[in-house]
């Protein structure tokens, strides 16, 4: 059994290792401190103590909006255009998978609420796809990086609920698309690069364009890209307009009163569906 080397009384040990002679100290708590237990600093070294509170004092870089700075590529939007394509690569390969989770308001009204969320994921046909995910990708990396992750991801899951709300309660004919989601973030882009005091000459253009598309151009679901519009611009002004001390309370409270006026018009929609069908039936 190997002995502990002996330390002469009166040598100076670290304080974590008694049995190693150190004349090194930390630099902010004068402890001794060997080499296992040094930590380089801007003058001398400290202990692993003195770093790890360090490190619990340094506030995170965060954006104009109270979002978490990333650095990298932008991960979510990647992400989101990933799950689109996969998506579309089940439709074209299993039958029926479409018409299984495409928006479609009796479904719904009997009980498929998924539908509102898992039709923003679905494409009617190879365009349709490729024009939503080239402005995702466009846009997205941008506000991504603007908002943060977290809020730009609550941005788009709100944005397409919305646009799938108002094709819910307005629309009967079924609907697909990540349409709803886009519009509003080019919206989110227009209110963001305001509050910034960007130019919003282009963006101001693309929403002009892409609306006369909308309303101009047979066969598009007007309402989504409506819904998602208005819910994007919403968001988006919760995020960006708040001051500093209540931006976090603002922001979250939008988010949660905008589910909970999303699932009372579901109800009602479902309410007077269900019975209009029991009058006729």
């Amino acid at each position: 059994m190997p002995s502990t080397p002996h330390v002469p009384a009166g040598t100076p040990t670290c304080y974590r290792h008694p049995d190693r002679t150190t004349y090194v100290r930390c630099t902010r708590c004068g402890r001794y401190i060997c080499p296992e237990c040094m930590r380089a600093a801007a003058v001398g070294h400290q202990c692993v103590e003195c770093v790890a509170a360090a490190a619990r004092t340094v506030r995170r870089p965060t954006t104009p909006f109270g979002g978490r700075i990333s650095t990298g590529p932008p991960v979510l939007t990647y992400t989101l255009i990933a799950v689109n394509v996969l998506m579309y690569v089940l439709q074209r390969a299993s039958t029926g998978f479409t018409e299984a989770f495409v928006l479609w308001a009796p479904a719904v009204a009997a009980g498929e609420y998924y539908r509102l969320v898992t039709s923003a994921f679905l494409h009617f046909g190879l365009m349709h796809l490729l024009f939503n995910m080239f402005a995702l990708y466009v846009i997205g990396g941008p506000l991504e990086a603007a908002l943060g992750r977290l809020r730009f991801g609550l941005l788009y899951a709100l944005s397409a609920l919305g646009g799938s709300v108002l094709v819910y309660l307005l629309a009967m004919n079924p609907t697909a698309g990540a349409s709803g989601a886009v519009f509003g973030l080019f919206a989110a882009t227009y209110v963001v690069a305001k509050r910034l005091n960007l130019d919003v000459r282009f963006v101001t253009g693309l929403i002009v364009v892409n609306l006369v598309i909308t309303f101009v151009v047979p066969g598009i679901s007007w309402q989504g890209h409506l819904g998602g519009l208005l819910t994007g611009a919403l968001v988006a002004a919760a995020f960006a307009y708040p001051p500093p001390a209540r931006r976090n309370a603002v922001q979250a409270a939008t988010v949660v009163t905008l589910v909970l006026l999303f699932a009372v018009l579901i109800w009602v929609r479902t309410d007077v569906l269900l019975a209009t069908w029991m009058t006729h039936f």
